[in-house]
């Protein structure tokens, strides 16, 4: 079986998660993420923003997103629900569930992992639903990102490596009227203090959406705590950062 119509409606058709043919699930997502940077390229933010919409609503980009979580390095890592999505049924009925009207995320699983300098770092886990759901939105931030984003930046850029910064710093400093000193700087705690309003304010997406992830809050030793300001410090779901 195929998927006849990855963009729009599921596709009652469509039952087994293994006979999904991938490669038309790309190529239909990539279509649309190429219009949205084609229309931020020509300042049309509304027509961007109605794509975003069509993106985040298709049944490609849902199946990509549950695709996506449960086949990165923190597939079994439950959140504060224990549930995880390890067989094909469970990943076609987390694509059905992915939906805005009524999606409310749940507070995030807090643990602690050992630094190089002895101390704890505190990392916190979202559940499958809430990873999928940043994934999926996730694909129509990219093409923004990617398309306003610094031509000399590198972290957190898909298809860049540390490679491409070297060869960069290579090119740039190799010169004979290039600079002889190299500045190091590092926003101390910018996770941790990051302020909600300005991240509302300036990230392109649902609004709506975004203030529940934020304000989720997070779960240690059975008390929630509330987050006011910052970002979770966790590397299981894509991260929602402006280039």
């Amino acid at each position: 079986m195929v998927i006849a119509q990855a963009i729009g409606a599921p596709d009652d058709t469509v039952v087994e998660w293994k006979q999904i043919i991938w490669n038309k699930i790309y190529r239909s997502v990539k279509r649309l993420q190429l219009r949205i940077a084609k229309a931020i390229r020509e300042g049309k933010r509304g027509k961007a923003k109605a794509l975003q919409w069509l993106l985040t609503h298709s049944y490609g980009a849902k199946l990509l997103a549950v695709k996506r979580v449960t086949g990165n390095k923190g597939k079994g890592t439950p959140g504060v629900d224990g549930e995880i999505w390890n067989s094909p049924q469970r990943k076609m009925q987390a694509v059905k569930s992915l939906k805005r009207h009524g999606y409310r995320p749940k507070p995030l699983r807090r643990v602690y992992i050992p630094k190089r300098n002895g101390k704890m770092r505190p990392l916190s886990i979202p559940t499958m639903k809430d990873r999928a759901m940043q994934a999926l939105h996730s694909l129509s931030l990219t093409p923004i990102a990617e398309t306003l984003a610094d031509k000399n930046s590198y972290g957190f850029r898909e298809e860049r490596s540390c490679h491409d910064a070297i060869k960069q710093c290579f090119i740039t400093l190799a010169q004979r009227n290039s600079a002889t000193w190299i500045l190091e700087g590092d926003i101390k705690a910018c996770f941790d203090g990051i302020r909600h309003d300005w991240l509302l304010d300036n990230i392109p997406m649902d609004n709506e959406l975004l203030r529940k992830w934020l304000k989720a809050g997070y779960m240690e030793k059975g008390k929630l705590y509330p987050t006011e300001a910052g970002t979770p410090r966790e590397e299981l779901s894509p991260q929602l950062w402006p280039t």
